[in-house]
């Protein structure tokens, strides 16, 4: 039997094996969690501070076609081949050396938002309980999402269960509680209270807030069983968390006049809501959490030869993103959702080209698949690849024109296509691949997944 500490790794440095996928509805609950929560209800009351109701819906509807499209391939990828993403990326344009960089990035990126949205839980429990001052209960609730990271997705799956459902009746109650009085009509062409935003920022900050959730999406389509199960779960994840939950966010703002969500909360839904809104926190920083541990697991093994488990890293990340949210990093929520949404889309853009389109390393990685393994070595170094995502980071930041990250993917995608059509996308070394232990078990389910 496998352990309790293998169970717990959750295959960071392998596949899947095909007993271990899980139901879609499984999946689905957790995906529309994290797009259910407290994140888009940020993002929305962000947009209701600096936009009109009919500007934020363009903002949305952009954003969320983005984020969908983004998602479906880089999920399909990671569902087929069973990996999480920095290890993916190995065999999908960025090799051993690069895949370390992009774990290491999407590792930094996620403790931000886990501290973004360790701070906000902290203070709902400041004004619901008091007793304790920020920066403690910021330790308290981080200290407790990761007790439940480190006992992996089966326990982050309960966490869903519970969450989503809860936040989803304070949703109802905060219309029902607070629009009720106020005139729909004259929320609908209200104009903000905040600084006015254009469309293009509000577009960014949508494709933003979820942009490393797309990236990452394989973390979690690898427990999928079919590609069909990874567009059901994104389309019905981001056009009901955006729409729903973002458009209340919305104008929950426009009628309150502030972007402080703890306060429409207390405002709208006093002891219940805060509570309810503290709970749903925990679904999306269980992933934020979850994503930086698989790429620090994938960094150290790539950059030092060495396997560290899943669960300490987890301790290790959790306790320095309590930290980070009890000093504040809330106060450059904006600014830190602008940055995500030109420097992630190119590493979805060219692992999507290299995986569908490019396909160098492809052949390697449907030979493993079909004895359950891993190939046996990676590039690793992959220039190229490097070079393209450098070169799309930086047209999407200081190109004025379009939608940042419509063109830094699409950017992307063409510079890295067009080098690999002359050759001149290839590996700079070969790297032995470091495969987990072996046990019985694990042995047994890369059989099956062979089969």
């Amino acid at each position: 039997m496998e352990s309790t500490a293998e169970q717990h790794d959750d295959y960071a440095l392998s596949r899947v094996p095909t007993g271990r996928r899980h139901h879609w509805f499984s999946i689905a609950v957790q995906r529309f969690g994290m797009l259910s929560s407290l994140a888009s209800f940020l993002i929305g009351a962000t947009l209701g501070f600096g936009m009109t109701f009919w500007d934020a819906v363009l903002a949305i509807t952009f954003g969320a076609v983005v984020l969908e499209i983004v998602t479906i391939f880089t999920g399909i990828a990671g569902q087929r081949e069973g990996l999480s993403t920095s290890v993916l990326a190995r065999w999908t344009g960025f090799g051993r050396a690069g895949s370390s960089l992009i774990g290491l990035a999407i590792s930094v990126s996620a403790l931000g938002w886990f501290g973004i949205q360790n701070a906000v839980s902290a203070q709902g429990l400041v004004s619901l309980i008091g007793v304790l001052p920020l920066w403690a209960w910021a330790l308290v609730f981080g200290l407790t999402v990761t007790g439940i990271v480190m006992l992996g997705i089966g326990s982050m799956a309960w966490t869903a269960y519970i969450a989503v459902p809860a936040f989803l009746a304070l949703a109802g109650w905060s219309i029902i509680s607070e629009l009720s009085r106020h005139d729909l009509g004259d929320l609908l062409h209200a104009a903000p209270a905040g600084p006015q935003l254009s469309l293009l920022q509000g577009t960014s900050i949508v494709a933003g807030g979820f942009i490393v959730g797309a990236v990452i999406t394989p973390d979690m389509s690898r427990f999928n069983r079919t590609s069909g199960d990874v567009v059901k779960q994104t389309v019905v994840g981001i056009s009901l968390g955006e729409y729903v939950i973002g458009l209340i966010g919305v104008l929950l703002a426009l009628a309150l006049r502030t972007n402080d969500v703890v306060a429409i909360v207390t405002s709208t839904s006093g002891f219940l809501g805060t509570l309810v809104i503290i709970a749903a926190t925990l679904k999306i920083n269980d992933w934020n959490l979850y994503a930086a541990s698989l790429g620090i697991v994938n960094f150290v093994d790539q950059v030092f030869g060495r396997r560290v488990h899943r669960t300490l890293v987890t301790l290790v990340v959790g306790i320095l993103g309590s930290v980070l949210g009890a000093v504040g990093i809330l106060d450059r929520f904006t600014d830190f959702l602008v940055l995500l949404s030109v420097v992630f889309p190119p590493i979805a853009g060219i692992m999507v080209a290299e995986y569908f389109l490019g396909r160098v390393w492809r052949p390697e990685l449907d030979a493993s698949r079909e004895r359950g393994a891993l190939p046996d070595t990676a590039p690793t170094w992959v220039p190229a690849a490097l070079a393209v995502w450098a070169c799309a980071s930086l047209i999407g930041h200081f190109v004025e024109w379009g939608l940042p990250s419509v063109n830094s993917v699409v950017v992307a995608m063409v510079l890295y296509l067009a080098l690999a059509r002359l050759g001149l996308v290839r590996g700079v070394g070969r790297s032995a691949t470091h495969l987990p232990p072996t046990t019985p078990s694990t042995a047994a389910g890369r059989r099956a997944s062979a089969g």
